[in-house]
């Protein structure tokens, strides 16, 4: 099989809830307790999907990095974490350009970032394709703690608007 041929997975996560004040800069927001627990449920969420992460890239911003913590406590295998300042606060077109950077030998890579632009990319990316289920839950809304999963045949340098299947879209909410 070709790296061109290679069926590749994209799960972009919009971080977890974060504390609403308390904090001069909105980058070191750091995540509530609900936030942490919510994350937590996003590692256990993709662990039993069998979702195993190769390259993580993430925003630089506390929340997502708590937010990445929390996915790996909760048995989701760990993988190459990148903190990469272009996605926070970033467009759908930015967050494209990051995605398209990613490692060639990655099947797997998932971005922790924030709203407008992860809820944007995923329906950019996705254009109606894929699971009508997952499309009907992600049009009710990309709260914190949401995962939408793609999935796409080619490099990583060929993502682009339409290209790829909405596969799964979840929120994760800590149960109490």
């Amino acid at each position: 099989m070709t790296a061109a041929a290679e069926d590749r997975t994209l799960v972009l996560v919009r971080h977890a809830k974060a504390e609403q004040s308390g904090y001069d800069a909105d980058h070191e927001r750091e995540l509530s307790p609900r936030g942490h627990r919510d994350a937590t449920e996003v590692g256990r969420w993709l662990h039993a999907q069998g979702i195993g992460v190769d390259e993580v890239l993430c925003s630089t911003a506390t929340r997502a990095q708590q937010t990445c913590e929390g996915v790996w406590s909760a048995g989701c295998s760990e993988a190459d974490v990148h903190h990469e300042h272009r996605i926070y606060n970033a467009s759908a077109e930015r967050l494209l350009e990051v995605a398209r950077e990613s490692d060639a030998d990655a099947n797997v890579v998932m971005v922790v970032g924030h709203a407008p632009g992860i809820p944007v990319l995923a329906s950019l990316l996705a254009d109606g394709e894929g699971s009508d289920r997952a499309h009907e839950l992600m049009s009710q809304g990309f709260p914190t703690a949401g995962v939408a999963v793609l999935r796409f045949s080619g490099h990583w340098s060929d993502l682009a608007a339409g290209v790829a299947r909405l596969d799964r879209f979840h929120v994760a909410r800590a149960g109490g």
